[in-house]
């Protein structure tokens, strides 16, 4: 029996429960070539039902797999807010994490929860549909019961932070993303088609793809982690009409032995979360023949606020190439004087402020940290984030033009460029590059190139090819990691 009344629970919560519900021996989630039902995940979600209540923070280490699935939408179905934390960051750290977090109940398998203190409850799944739950209930207090995921951001500068995400947020955003689809109708049914969800569910991409499928009823392949093999095989047997790629998945599918045959289904790729060369867009595109899609998201929004669809592709690309795309239905954006506000006209960059229809109306305009230029079009550019830039004896470099620099050149797989401290000039960039697989290169013949392109004062004073670039769980470059590599060294 579940604690509470149904009329509590957020529609998000309702729809998820009815869904479940449509026909538990149909497949929902393929997951190692091997189909779990949508009975299966029900009978998950109501064993963590029975053990939670409305609003409760519960921190759920979250994995791309079966269990970790059914408690996540669980823990959604009866109204809890999860707390989401990352159990490959290492015991250590999620231990500090939990610390941090003062949660009473943390959901996992055995193995993540094993290095828990005694203290906390737990709430286990070790296979899809068994749940167990032990140890001190949890208290009255610290409830946020319009709150449902304290979704991890990228923490590509730091350690992640969390956003509070409200049920009625993913409502608004789910209801908008109908706006992209075919058939865009809300009825409660099974819906045609598998999707292949291959990012990592820590992250917003990931945890949201799985939500609009579970809430337009559409059974999905799960993913441990980014393979190109096994993408590559999921793609070709499900043949899914649109893939989610991001631009460093996108880079090693280009550097595989895949050809057209391998994505004939495939009629779109969406890529987002980091910045992507339009170059690579190109080469996909004459390579498998499927236009890639890029688009502009925040954990802060709830999800896209802007992005390409096939039509603006079609006509728009070969002039707007580089861009994010356009706004979405619902959403608006403005480009402002950084000090004064004051929004500036067509092509004229400053910092970017958007009014997202997930939100709330009543919202208005949020500032980013991202420098922009939008056109007379509406179309975006992103040119870098604000707070990255390098003031190198006053002379003001953004890492993202240094970057780009450096990927022009074939043989870059991906580039990173940090600000390092320096006591004459304030700043200098610093760069770690990785090579495409089988290139060698070395910094001198990397920087002897950029330097055909880069003003003197941008180009790094340090740079470290290195065998793979640290990365996020997103598939972002980790930075942090990246500034260690120049730290550590004497």
């Amino acid at each position: 029996m579940t604690h509470h009344g149904a009329a509590e629970l957020p529609a998000l919560s309702e729809r998820i429960g009815k869904v479940l519900a449509l026909a538990p021996s149909a497949p929902a989630v393929e997951f190692e070539r091997r189909w779990h039902t949508w009975g299966e995940l029900a009978a998950a979600a109501g064993a963590v039902g029975a053990l939670v209540r409305p609003g409760e923070r519960v921190a759920l280490l979250l994995r791309n797999r079966p269990p970790q699935l059914g408690l996540l939408l669980g823990l959604l179905r009866a109204g809890a807010c999860v707390v989401v934390v990352n159990p490959g960051r290492g015991a250590e750290r999620v231990r500090a994490d939990l610390d941090s977090l003062a949660v009473a109940t943390v959901a996992g398998d055995r193995a993540d929860l094993a290095a828990l203190a005694p203290r906390v409850r737990r709430l286990r799944s070790d296979e899809l549909g068994a749940v167990t739950g032990g140890g001190p209930a949890p208290g009255t207090g610290d409830l946020r019961p319009e709150v449902a995921v304290e979704m991890l951001t990228s923490g590509t500068t730091g350690p992640p932070k969390r956003v509070p995400l409200t049920y009625e947020t993913f409502r608004r955003v789910l209801a908008g993303a109908r706006h992209y689809e075919r058939s865009p109708d809300s009825g409660l049914r099974l819906r045609r088609g598998v999707v292949v969800v291959n990012a990592p569910l820590v992250h917003l991409g990931g945890l949201f793809r799985i939500l609009q499928c579970v809430n337009d009823g559409r059974s999905f392949c799960l993913l441990e982690r980014f393979r190109v093999e096994e993408w590559a095989d999921a793609v070709r047997r499900h043949r899914p009409s649109t893939v989610s790629l991001v631009p460093a998945a996108l880079r090693m599918v280009l550097d595989s032995d895949l050809g057209p045959a391998d994505l004939s289904g495939v009629r779109s790729v969406i890529s987002g979360t980091a910045p992507l060369a339009p170059e690579d867009a190109d080469a996909f595109q004459a390579r498998f023949g499927v236009p890639v899609l890029t688009s502009y998201a925040a954990t802060e929004f709830g999800g896209g606020v802007a992005g390409w669809n096939l039509a603006d592709h079609e006509r728009y690309w070969a002039a707007k190439r580089g861009s994010v795309g356009r706004a979405h239905a619902g959403c608006a954006l403005r480009v402002v004087d950084p000090g004064s506000g004051t929004p500036r006209g067509p092509d004229e960059a400053g910092l970017l402020e958007v009014r997202a229809a997930q939100l709330g109306d009543d919202s208005g305009w949020t500032r980013t940290t991202d420098l922009a230029r939008l056109d007379a079009d509406g179309f975006l550019w992103i040119l870098g984030r604000a707070d990255q830039a390098i003031i190198r004896g006053g002379f003001k470099i953004l890492p993202d033009d240094v970057r780009t620099a450096l990927e022009r050149d074939p043989r870059v797989r991906g580039a990173a460029v940090v600000g390092h401290p320096d006591a004459r000039l304030g700043a200098v960039p610093v760069a770690a590059v990785e090579p495409r697989p089988g290139m060698t290169v070395s910094a001198e013949d990397l920087l002897a190139a950029a330097a055909g392109v880069l003003a003197r004062y941008e180009l790094p004073t340090q740079l470290r090819v290195v065998e793979a670039l640290p990365r996020t769980p997103s598939g972002k470059v980790d930075l942090a990691a990246v500034r260690d590599l120049f730290t550590e060294q004497p």
